[in-house]
């Protein structure tokens, strides 16, 4: 069976309003489960598409401070 993960999670929240995905976020990172991760990593691959270049040195600045 061949899953496209990044399909499968833009389908499953396609519908969902914003309060539905920050839920989904905060829940995955309490769990603190390995499994959400793709799902995370797919979130954070939308963003980084979308985003122009001032606010991805931001992103940058916030991960590289933190690690």
């Amino acid at each position: 069976m061949n899953i496209n993960i990044r399909e499968y999670i833009k389908n499953n929240f396609k519908s969902a309003n914003p309060r539905e995905i920050e839920d989904s976020i905060n829940s995955s990172l309490e769990e603190n489960d390995e499994v959400t991760l793709p799902g995370l990593g797919v979130f954070f691959e939308i963003l980084w598409e979308n985003c122009d270049e001032k606010q991805k040195e931001k992103i940058i600045d916030i991960l590289v401070n933190n690690i």
